[in-house]
């Protein structure tokens, strides 16, 4: 049986996915401007190339833990698809023990990596990007009331231990769904792929009554996992 997921988890859900969406679209929008500033004025955006790196951490990091949410992860799923779905399950819920694992171990080296940057490096500055108006109160605060003039370190590192604090969320949530029957594995299935494949094969050849049937075949298939 699968609910419906309340309003908090739809509400980060879709803070997620307009993060994702707006910090790819800033970093093409700024490699884009980079570009004709270097190519059609001579020019250069100075803290371009450093904003684009640090939307794309953010991006990298956040969007790893939105993986898991939405089964985007790609993973070997041949052999366990032969085996009967108990056994299927405990296989299922030893792949979320392992990656949980290895997500706290990532989260403790991610905290203990920005933690000195938002204590005794405080002071410590980014290269190129200037600091933003509305970040401005954070100098007097913690800088010993001195203002910054390039964004402070910590603020972009902190993708590090949001990321895997995100990151162990997910897969905590995984395992439930697991262990209550609303999904049975962690990664993108293969099946899925090769149907998607054979219903554009047969768009393309224009043998349209094959791509129903191959569409037909995939909503069947979802709807057998629902079931399981």
């Amino acid at each position: 049986m699968t609910g419906e997921p309340s309003r908090f988890s739809q509400a980060v859900e879709s803070i997620e996915e307009t993060f994702i969406a707006v910090a790819l679209g800033f970093m093409t929008l700024i490699t884009f401007a980079n570009v004709i500033a270097r190519y059609v004025f001579n020019s250069n955006i100075l803290w371009g190339l450093e904003v684009t790196v640090v939307l794309f951490a953010w991006l990298v990091l956040v969007g790893a833990a939105y993986g898991v949410k939405r089964t985007f992860h790609i993973g070997v799923d041949v052999i366990i698809n032969l085996l009967p779905p108990p056994v299927k399950k405990v296989f299922a819920l030893l792949a979320v023990a392992s990656s949980l694992l290895f997500a706290l171990l990532l989260l403790k080296g991610a905290w203990d990596y920005w933690l000195p940057f938002a204590t005794d490096r405080v002071w410590m500055e980014t290269d190129d990007i200037p600091m933003p108006s509305f970040l401005a109160w954070i100098g007097p605060i913690i800088n010993q009331g001195e203002a910054y003039e390039k964004l402070p370190r910590f603020v972009p590192y902190f993708a590090l231990p949001l990321g895997m604090a995100l990151l162990v969320i997910r897969l905590l949530q995984a395992g439930f769904h697991v262990l209550t029957n609303q999904r049975d594995s962690i990664i993108a299935a293969h099946e899925v792929e090769d149907m998607i494949e054979e219903a554009a094969d047969a768009h393309a050849d224009g043998h349209h009554h094959n791509s129903d049937r191959a569409i037909a075949k995939m909503s069947g298939a979802a709807q057998n996992k629902k079931e399981h």
